[in-house]
């Protein structure tokens, strides 16, 4: 893995760890290991590590660490991990979700596009569970990656200007969920209760790169039992720790 592994100028204060230039699995497991291994080191001058889908942003401080004693001490933790993926633990967070015309404007079209029913695009939408390979665009913005090919449908022609928080959608051959109020090209089918981003909280966003999503269906009265439940801070996540190989694939 070392040999395969490249080190980037990124501007005057920060670098690019590459692994490679697909998004896979693997990949992402490299990127988390590294993670891991430069929190533990806990190296002087580091400011923030920023994982994406197939590199890890490293920002630093120029003045208390240089690019070349920066990049020498993170060779050396570069390591070859023998876990196998199936035995490697991880987060899996189930988010309940309302599929209807409603909150999910874009659901028939999904269904049409893909010649099927509206039925068997929650149905397989549902059947996967997702790996988030970064967050980006805004704050808690998840990028998802494992969708069925079966659903996969273009981005909107023309992005709507107003997207609903907590809104599931559709891009390409990805699936994602927009955690606030803003403009957006991706294709909707549904809505979750779930605060996805709280400012006021300690922990502003729950979900991290490397862990996993389960969309599970809900009726609409689910959803304004759940609703109700999140606003008065009275709704427990389920969330917990599976071995990969248990995971819906």
């Amino acid at each position: 893995m070392k040999n395969s592994v490249k080190f980037l100028f990124s501007g005057d204060s920060a670098l690019v760890i590459e692994f490679g230039n697909e998004i896979s699995v693997d990949i992402n497991k490299k990127i988390r290991k590294m993670m891991d291994n430069i929190k533990k080191e806990n190296i002087n001058g580091i400011i923030e590590l920023v994982p994406t889908y197939c590199s890890l942003l490293v920002n630093y401080d120029v003045l208390k660490i240089d690019y070349k004693s920066l990049v020498e001490k993170l060779k050396t933790l570069l390591n070859d991990d023998n876990e196998t993926v199936e035995d490697e633990e991880v987060t899996l967070i189930e988010i309940p979700t309302l599929y209807n015309d409603e909150c999910g404007p874009d659901l028939a079209y999904v269904a049409e596009y893909n010649k099927l029913s509206k039925e068997e695009v929650i149905k397989v939408h549902t059947g996967t569970d997702y790996l988030v390979y970064m967050l980006g665009f805004m704050p808690g913005f998840t990028y998802l990656g494992g969708m069925s090919e079966k659903i996969a449908t273009p981005r909107l022609e023309s992005p709507r200007l107003q997207i609903y928080p907590g809104s599931v959608g559709i891009a390409g051959k990805q699936t994602g969920m927009y955690p606030s109020m803003s403009p957006g090209g991706w294709r909707i089918i549904g809505r979750t209760p779930l605060k996805l981003y709280n400012p006021d909280s300690e922990t502003p966003v729950y979900i991290s790169s490397g862990d996993y999503i389960r969309y599970i269906s809900i009726s609409e009265e689910e959803y304004n039992d759940i609703l109700k439940k999140v606003e008065n801070n009275e709704y427990k996540l389920n969330i917990r720790k599976v071995k990969r190989g248990e995971l819906n694939a």
